[in-house]
């Protein structure tokens, strides 16, 4: 299982020489109870990966979840509750931190992001600009956060992008070449950078056109053209600043990477609040 893997090598950075600090100062016998607690508003993200990497370092630890996968959090509300050795509790502290931050801070984007979205009709959508070996964790934090997720894998769907091009020689042969092998049931992408690339992806039969680095301008001119006839898909320079600009275009869907390449980790903590010895 990919988590597993995810999971396995996250704690294998920290633990894989041991815990000289808490080795030394506790014994598998001391107990203790621990609270993690937002230290920022949020969306919360990441119980589930959490759980696992306790359980991975000690199923004796009780995870008790006081908030919900998706809930709105705000700043200083305690979201879970541990009990069990405390040498375990400190063992998986970080690494499990590390994912419900990472994961917050994507749904926490999400969540605003497609919110705005909402208001005028365009689904916002995630990209392959994922943290390596984190992909699956990170799309999950989109769909939590509200939004949409693209392609998982290069495997999920036909995309025809610039360097495709340049290697097939055009739009138009690239899509035959493509035709001509999967059949009439795919939906086939293909993105462009400006007119006179959408009127060729028109012609060439794509389903769905991406306007790669327009400006809303451009956009509205390309949209006249496509007239329906194609799916719209704009990427490329969507961020937190010009995203409704961009909604206010009516295009069909809007995919941006800055929902996972550079989303801020949330700040949790985990605090030990009493100790059992």
């Amino acid at each position: 299982m990919i988590l597993d893997k995810i999971i396995e090598l996250a704690l294998e950075e920290d633990l894989s020489l041991g815990d000289i600090t808490s080795d030394t100062i506790f014994t598998p016998a001391d107990k203790a109870r621990a609270v993690i607690t937002a230290k920022e508003d949020l969306v919360l993200c990441g119980l589930p990966t959490a759980k696992e990497v306790f359980n991975a370092v000690d199923p004796q630890v009780i995870f008790t979840p006081l908030k919900q996968e998706g809930d709105q959090v705000k700043k200083g509300e305690k979201v879970l509750e541990l009990s069990g050795p405390v040498l375990s509790i400190l063992k998986a502290e970080r690494t499990a931190l590390n994912f419900m931050q990472r994961l917050s801070g994507i749904a926490t984007a999400s969540r605003e992001y497609a919110a705005i979205g909402n208001k005028y009709g365009v689904m916002i959508a995630d990209t392959r600009k994922t943290q390596p070996g984190m992909r699956r964790l990170d799309k999950y934090a989109v769909r939590i956060g509200g939004a949409r997720n693209h392609r998982i894998s290069l495997a999920d769907s036909v995309m025809i992008k610039d360097n495709h091009i340049a290697a097939a020689g055009s739009i138009t042969k690239a899509v035959a070449k493509i035709k001509a092998v999967i059949g009439h049931t795919p939906k086939v992408e293909v993105e462009t950078t400006n007119l006179d690339e959408v009127k060729e992806a028109l012609s060439a039969g794509a389903d769905i056109i991406m306007l790669d680095n327009m400006t809303p301008q451009e956009i509205m001119r390309c949209k006249e053209e496509i007239a329906g006839r194609a799916l719209i898909e704009v990427s490329g320079g969507v961020n937190k600043t010009n995203l409704e600009m961009y909604c206010k275009t009516g295009v069909d869907v809007i995919s941006m990477g800055a929902l996972t390449h550079s989303v801020p980790a949330k700040d949790l903590s985990l605090k030990i609040v009493e100790y059992i010895k």
